[in-house]
């Protein structure tokens, strides 16, 4: 008798768990990500970008450190450039922000704005402030 009833609660556990898994709404909200400066093109696509943008970036930081290329394919100022928002002029300043937004879903630690500005050229330029 036990086993039944055993059986029964697994059978409603796995009914349960399917259906939030199934669920068309989600339960975590989605990043809200700020559109790119209009015009511009990114390096690769969105889906190359989202997987492997750090790859790339400590690639180019390793070319740049170690062999003193600067403003190539990667660079870092050429990402804060066309993701910088436009009320902030910066990828890491609001919630919203490019970097901020996608990196707090993802629960992942930027520390890259330590030694860097988070502020696109325009923004330094105009006075903004961090």
């Amino acid at each position: 008798m036990r086993s039944v009833a055993a059986l029964i609660g697994l059978l409603a556990a796995l009914a349960v768990g399917g259906a939030l898994a199934a669920d068309p709404a989600g339960r975590t909200p989605q990043p809200v990500v700020e559109k790119a400066t209009a015009g511009t093109q990114c390096v690769a696509p969105p889906e190359v970008m989202r997987r492997s943008h750090m790859d790339f970036l400590k690639h180019q930081r390793d070319d740049t450190v170690h062999g003193g290329i600067r403003g190539a394919k990667y660079s870092l100022k050429g990402c804060i450039d066309c993701h910088a928002s436009r009320q902030t002029g910066s990828v890491a300043k609001a919630e919203t922000n490019f970097c901020v937004s996608c990196h707090a879903y993802a629960a992942v630690k930027i520390d890259c704005f330590g030694c860097h500005t988070s502020k696109s050229g325009t923004a330094i330029a105009q006075g903004a402030t961090k």
